[in-house]
């Protein structure tokens, strides 16, 4: 299934190509327009009305959605303030955390990660209090919607709030790092592991990192009933642990809630406030919400993911014929209102036992036997008649809004595509503050790998999805805006010859694939 939704365009290789091909653009819009390379850019914006709705179809209309939504994301954000977990949060290993961050006017941060035994952060292990700067730089030109920034901090403390988390502690930590403090310090005494006069050894036994401060996002959710929701979105976590610490993050983690402008109610966003290195927050026991998958599952939100995908999930499932039925549909802009293409997959599914990882977690495995695609604008259209006759489709132009079925050709290089193709699965459920349920998958690989064996199983999760209510199609009116790049006068042409390197080195990487 996470091969399909990115298409599975790339494994290391298009990553390390991406970041050159980023590089060669910088270069070429520096010299074209004389722009600083640092910097965010302060004027040339504009605000434009992208859509009067997310344009994703078939819609889902929510019947507890009351008011019509819209979403404004400001380029550079402002992050001044205190942003919170809004539930226990999961990465990958797996590792169980709360966060707090709070962010200065002089660009100053304390940043507070509490981490816990157990899967709904009701045991808490030990904290991290983190002091720093940060400096927003520019606009991202990778992930669009998004803005780069740069971190330094300068104090690293640690909090053991138990026996058991000391002891597992000083077995990861490096003797250096242990020495005479944490060694003999008591649950609750503060622990300093680095400074700006010491290394950062210990940090990395601990596979600490704060480069998800590397890329931001701040999105504002305005209701006609007059409230709002704000959100920060910082980067991803790296999949595989011995990689997070270096990575340069292109897609987001689930976000953080403003703690003045958050949904209400929310008992987490207040615990998690209120909490210091000293206390960290006790998160209530929630209800095990019983796994049934069937009905249609949709996204949230436009979500993003590594390496410059936009994209939309409709999943359904039919428990009775173990089948399913998954449309993703990518897009080139964060607001998901710009349609590349649209991938339709169908298989069966099996349900395994319980997760030994993750609890409240099932393990399943999934088979994909047919992949549609449609391609939805003139470049996409372009890329996939480039390829071998035989190795995308059957022979025939591909056209522009015309479905064509991968299945005959054993599926597709260009998109990355096997068929059939086998996938190891972990899913969740639980229920959200208004007692409607939540469908959690397995999250993707950062190096767009597949976890074709139970051994690259994920030990963490993609955003939530929501069940249709009945499956009505009628629409939800969620409307997005955003402030985004107003290029220089005279420099279309360089964009535009970023864009012809851009498919020019993607065509090739391709050919070769």
């Amino acid at each position: 299934m996470k091969r399909l939704e990115a298409g599975n365009m790339s494994n290391g290789r298009f990553s390390h190509l991406l970041r050159e091909l980023w590089l060669l653009w910088q270069a070429v819009f520096v010299v074209g327009t004389g722009s600083k390379l640092w910097e965010v850019p302060t004027r040339s914006f504009t605000s434009s009305n992208f859509s009067e709705s997310l344009q994703w179809e078939p819609r889902c209309q929510y019947r507890h959605l009351q008011d019509v939504v819209k979403t404004t994301a400001d380029i550079p954000p402002t992050l001044d303030g205190t942003w919170v977990s809004t539930r226990c949060e999961v990465r990958p290993g797996p590792e169980f955390l709360t966060r707090s961050y709070t962010f200065h006017p002089s660009r100053h941060f304390q940043a507070l990660q509490h981490y816990y035994s157990d899967s709904g952060c009701e045991e808490p292990a030990y904290s991290l209090m983190i002091r720093g700067k940060i400096r927003l730089r520019q606009a991202s030109w990778i992930t669009l919607g998004g803005t780069e920034a740069e971190h330094h901090f300068s104090r690293v403390a640690i909090v053991v709030h138990t026996a058991a988390a000391k002891q597992t502690l000083t077995s990861r930590l490096p003797r250096a790092c242990v020495g005479p403090g944490l060694g003999r310090a008591v649950p609750g005494k503060p622990h300093e592991l680095y400074n700006t006069r010491a290394g950062r050894g210990c940090l990395a036994a601990l596979g600490f990192s704060m480069m998800e401060m590397d890329l931001v996002r701040v999105e504002t959710q305005h209701h006609s009933s007059g409230g709002k929701v704000q959100e920060l979105f910082l980067g991803d976590i790296h999949t595989d642990w011995i990689q997070r610490t270096q990575h340069w993050p292109t897609g987001y983690q689930q976000p953080l809630q403003s703690a003045m402008h958050h949904v209400h109610p929310c008992p987490v966003c207040a615990l998690v406030y209120r909490s210091s290195e000293l206390r960290p927050p006790k998160l209530p026991r929630i209800t095990a919400a019983p796994l049934s998958l069937a009905g249609r599952w949709v996204s949230q939100r436009c979500e993003t993911r590594p390496t410059i995908l936009f994209l939309t999930r409709d999943f359904t499932f039919d428990p009775g014929q173990h089948a399913w039925e998954g449309t993703y549909r990518h897009y080139s802009d964060p607001g998901c209102t710009q349609p590349t293409f649209t991938l339709r997959a169908f298989g069966h599914y099996a349900q395994g036992n319980r997760s030994a990882k993750l609890s409240g977690a099932h393990e399943f495995v999934f088979k994909v036997t047919q992949v549609r695609v449609t391609a939805w604008d003139e470049p996409t259209a372009k890329l996939l008649n480039s390829t071998r006759p035989g190795k995308c489709g059957l022979p025939g132009g591909w056209e522009v809004r015309v479905e064509k079925d991968l299945t005959p050709t054993d599926g597709c290089t260009v998109l990355g595509i096997k068929l059939p193709h086998k996938e190891y699965e972990i899913f969740k459920m639980e229920l959200d503050h208004r007692k409607h349920p939540l469908l959690f998958t397995g999250e993707r690989p950062t190096d767009a790998s597949s976890p074709d064996r139970p051994l690259r199983r994920p030990t963490s999760f993609q955003p939530p999805m929501v069940l249709c209510s009945g499956g009505e199609t009628q629409s939800a009116h969620l409307s997005f805006n955003s402030k985004q790049v107003q290029l220089p006068s005279g420099a279309e042409e360089l964009a535009q010859l970023g864009l012809l390197l851009f498919g020019c080195v993607l065509g090739s990487w391709m050919c070769v694939y």
